[in-house]
């Protein structure tokens, strides 16, 4: 995963931790998660608006 071992991903954890405080880190974390799944919608949403257009073309030329 992008070159990480588990010492650098543990170092930022620590990191993270320090700067943010663990208070803070379910509510990061929860924004970061929705922030993820408005992108994996934002770019599926086209791809599923192409694919659904390039099937009523083809329905369209074979009729």
């Amino acid at each position: 995963m992008f070159g990480l071992g588990v010492q650098e991903l543990l170092i930022i954890l620590v990191i993270v931790i320090v700067v943010f405080g663990a208070s803070r880190l379910p509510k990061i974390g929860a924004g970061l998660g929705e922030m993820i799944s408005n992108f994996r919608k934002t770019t599926t949403k086209p791809t599923e608006t192409v694919e659904d257009n390039s099937e009523q073309e083809t329905k369209t030329i074979s009729s």
